[in-house]
């Protein structure tokens, strides 16, 4: 009884810990750090250092959405939310494209290299190339 206790504590404890990836095009030779990263995610800063324009790709919900929003940008969703919400409004910016899963996010991203999007670290594959973790 209590090793399965145990078990199911150690897997719950290793799904909530998952790291998200930030990935690019392999080709993208840009000097991105988490700063970077923030600021292209909340609008701030539209293009990479090799002049190209940046085109953030975000997930709609879920658990990778949400520990991206918390880890990399410090919001919550709802408060993610409420920022685009008022940009929007006051014409100020337009926020980051919206899919559904990390498959969408990767087949986004290596087929453009002016994509940056995030994903769960254990789902990246060859197709892109990593730039910071969360």
């Amino acid at each position: 009884m209590y090793k399965i206790a145990f078990l199911f504590t150690l897997l719950s404890s290793s799904v909530a810990l998952a790291d998200v990836a930030v990935i690019v095009h392999p080709s993208n030779g840009s000097d991105i750090n988490k700063d970077t990263v923030e600021r292209i995610f909340i609008g701030k800063e539209k293009s990479f250092s090799n002049g190209n324009k940046a085109i953030p790709i975000s997930q709609a919900s879920g658990a990778t959405a949400d520990e991206f929003n918390q880890k990399a940008l410090n919001k919550s969703s709802g408060q993610l939310k409420a920022y685009w919400s008022k940009l929007v409004f006051t014409g100020k910016g337009t926020p980051p494209k919206e899919v559904d899963n990390d498959a969408e996010v990767i087949q986004l991203v290596s087929s453009n290299p002016d994509t940056i999007g995030f994903v769960d670290a254990g789902s990246v594959t060859d197709a892109v190339k990593v730039v910071t973790t969360f």
